[in-house]
C-alpha cells in the first residue's frame, strides 16, 4: 500500500463494456486500497483513450493516468496496428508529461481471453494501477 495519496485519471473505452466495466471495478478497488483519489471518463473506442488522457493531463492536475480498454482480433491484423499505436502514444504521453500512464488496454484473440484478464492474478487493471503507484512512490 502506498504511503502517499495520489490523484489518478482513468480513461476507459466503452466499446466492450462488459470487459471494461470489470476493469474499472478492479482499478477502483486497487486505487481505494492504496488511498488514491480518481476520476473516471469514458470514450467510445480504445484509440480515443490516449487523446483524452493527453488533453486532461495538460488541463488538470493528476499524478498519473490509467488507460482501460479492449481490442479483439477480427479477420485482419487491424487490432495489432491499433494496439501498437495506443501503446506508443501512451508511452509518449507519459514521457512528455513526466507522469506514469498505465496501459491496461487488452489486445486479445477473443472475448474469452479478455474476460480472463479481468480476474484474479491476471487482472491487468489492478496490475496497471500498481505499476503507476510504484513509479509515483519512487519520484
Amino acid at each position: 500500500m502506498s504511503k502517499k495519496k495520489y490523484k489518478i485519471l482513468i480513461v476507459a473505452s466503452s466499446f466492450y463494456n462488459d470487459v471494461t466495466s470489470k476493469m474499472i471495478n478492479s482499478a477502483e478497488e486497487e486505487l481505494k486500497k492504496n488511498n488514491c483519489s480518481y476520476k473516471i471518463l469514458q470514450v467510445q473506442g480504445s484509440l480515443e483513450i490516449p487523446t483524452l488522457i493527453s488533453i486532461k493531463l495538460k488541463k488538470e492536475k493528476y499524478d498519473g493516468a490509467l488507460a482501460l480498454g479492449c481490442i479483439i482480433k477480427g479477420q485482419t491484423t487491424h487490432n495489432e496496428v491499433i494496439a501498437s499505436t495506443i501503446t506508443s502514444s501512451l508511452l509518449n504521453i507519459s514521457i512528455l508529461n513526466l507522469k506514469p500512464v498505465g496501459n491496461a488496454v487488452l489486445s486479445c484473440s477473443n472475448l474469452k481471453q479478455a474476460i480472463a484478464r479481468t480476474r484474479g492474478s491476471k487482472n491487468r487493471a489492478a496490475e496497471a494501477v500498481n505499476a503507476i503507484i510504484s513509479v509515483l512512490d519512487n519520484i
